[in-house]
């Protein structure tokens, strides 16, 4: 197999112009070349007036060792692609079937590696098929009535469910298993470009469809299913997993349980807290999501010659704070929707979403400013938990149970907006006008503000006074992570923490792919059940 790195073509060129350019490429003719596919495309817009495609391309040629010796180009060379083996190297028996608590990526992946092995494992989740999820969060947005065990964070699929779908990560992987994450979701419905996507996405729209597919497949290979069930506690003992409990006063005994809870699960983090698992407080960020048109996005990323011609145009920003802190933009979502993200009553929390035509008139993004243990209460390990839950309790009380808004102009004049600017919020859930100022303290609030202006010098009236607020943005990652070896065994041994709710994951992908870990764990010790 040939790899050629970085191969520039205009973003407008023709179906045909990257064969030909391919062709032209290694020096060889139409006939010689046997296959080609796109393993990566990027877009660079350095320079707004040539705007190209960068592309990565795998390809057989006959006369693989001619050609490469006739072609010296740096950007040309001979690869052995990296598949993706799972094996089942393990010789102890399970007794029992592996349980896996949550269905978000990171339970999902895991069951289905497992399933597919013939592990036959059990997937316990609290919360709702997606289906069932998607009533429910709807009649949130429109009443607030709120389902405290199915909304954006709880039910099939987990919050990545309800969110832009992104699948980039920055997770090194010499072993294949983003390529595999990758393929099982474009093998159950998703869009087929994000196997070549520098910055894949799926789409809320999309991911609804996809994940019960998966689901369906995981269930065809022996696996099963149980939704609107509640763990609530662990059998232990000697150091031991001897089982689970759920809320109906079921028990599944189990030699084996991942526990992929995410980062909203706050009462199962006091659980294992009382049943002596080990966990470390960790740092994480909070703030705000903020509103541009996308418009603007676009005309700045791409300029006037391009902006009507590409995709909704994406953003990254960073900034350190005079004070040490650092802020940044986080999940942001082109042409999307701000939504709210809440499981806990009396308390608000947002998030961002997109479907996969990202067709909305609004960028959003998160931006965020980290938050230590030293700003925590106390230094109990929940602590983070309280820092989160204060302010959403907060957020809830100035919005008066709906999400709370303010324009940025009005943000630093301390003032409660009375209308939007030149451009109205793409937002589902209620909200209100109300004094967001007053959400953080003086520290923080200074941080964004800096950070916003600072902003503005990498994407033009960035900091625009009509720039729509929405808070809070609390989620962003777990406050703890659950302490695992190198075995990825828990100190209980046959509890194995898992995915973005441990603390080892950020995001669809590092969860997914962390899920795979965890499941090459568990296979690597043990046989499945006979």
């Amino acid at each position: 197999m040939i790899q050629i790195n970085q191969l520039k073509l205009n973003v407008s060129h023709s179906e045909g112009a990257l064969e030909e350019k391919i062709i032209k490429t290694l020096k060889i003719d139409k006939k010689d070349l046997i296959s080609f596919s796109i393993r990566r495309q990027s877009v660079d817009a350095r320079d707004k007036n040539d705007i190209y495609y960068s592309y990565m391309i795998y390809c057989e040629v006959t006369s693989e060792e001619k050609v490469l010796k006739r072609n010296k180009k740096k950007n040309v060379k001979k690869i052995a692609p990296v598949k993706y083996d799972f094996k089942v190297t393990g010789t102890i028996g399970l007794k029992y079937r592996p349980v896996v608590i949550g269905c978000g990526p990171a339970g999902l992946f895991c069951a289905y590696e497992l399933a597919k092995a013939g592990y036959n494992p059990i997937v316990i989740e609290r919360g709702q098929t997606v289906d069932n999820r998607i009533k429910d969060i709807e009649n949130y947005w429109k009443t607030g009535d709120l389902k405290p065990e199915s909304n954006v964070q709880f039910g099939e699929g987990g919050a990545g469910t309800f969110s832009d779908g992104k699948l980039n990560t920055m997770v090194k992987d010499n072993f294949g298993r983003n390529r595999e994450v990758l393929e099982i979701f474009a093998g159950h419905g998703a869009p087929s470009d994000i196997l070549y996507l520098s910055k894949p996405h799926i789409g809320t729209d999309k991911l609804r469809e996809v994940i019960p597919a998966i689901r369906r497949s995981i269930e065809s290979f022996g696996g099963e299913f149980l939704f609107d069930t509640k763990i609530i506690d662990f059998n232990i003992s000697d150091g031991k997993l001897l089982s689970v409990k759920t809320e109906d006063g079921s028990e599944i005994s189990c030699e084996v349980c991942v526990l992929a809870i995410g980062h909203s699960a706050r009462d199962t983090f006091e659980v294992i807290k009382k049943r002596g698992l080990e966990m470390n407080r960790k740092s994480f960020a909070v703030g705000f999501r903020v509103e541009h048109p996308q418009k603007m996005i676009n005309l700045n990323q791409y300029g006037e010659k391009n902006a009507d011609k590409m995709k909704p145009a994406d953003y990254k920003l960073t900034y350190q704070a005079e004070n040490g802190r650092g802020v940044y933009s986080f999940c942001m979502c082109p042409g999307g929707f701000v939504v709210n993200a809440s499981s806990e009553e009396g308390r608000i929390a947002v998030n961002g979403m997109s479907d996969y035509r990202r067709d909305s008139s609004n960028a959003n993004s998160a931006i965020i400013i980290t938050v230590s243990p030293e700003d925590f209460p106390t230094d109990d390990v929940l602590a983070g938990v309280a820092f989160q839950r204060n302010l959403e309790e907060k957020a809830f009380e100035l919005g008066k149970g709906c999400i709370p808004q303010q324009l940025f102009g009005d943000f630093e004049k301390r003032k409660v907006s009375e209308s939007y600017g030149e451009f109205e919020s793409c937002i589902k859930g209620k909200h209100r006008f109300a004094p967001l100022h007053e959400l953080f303290d003086k520290d923080i609030n200074e941080s964004f503000v800096a950070a916003m202006h600072d902003f503005s010098h990498k994407i033009h009236d960035y900091d625009r006074n009509d720039a729509i607020l929405s808070g809070v943005e609390s989620r962003t990652s777990s406050p703890v992570r659950i302490v695992r070896d190198e075995s990825f065994n828990s100190n209980i041994k046959g509890i194995y923490p898992c995915g973005e709710g441990a603390g080892y994951a950020g995001g669809i992908m590092s969860a997914a792919m962390d899920g795979l870990k965890v499941a090459e764990a568990i296979a690597k010790i043990y046989a499945p059940a006979l």
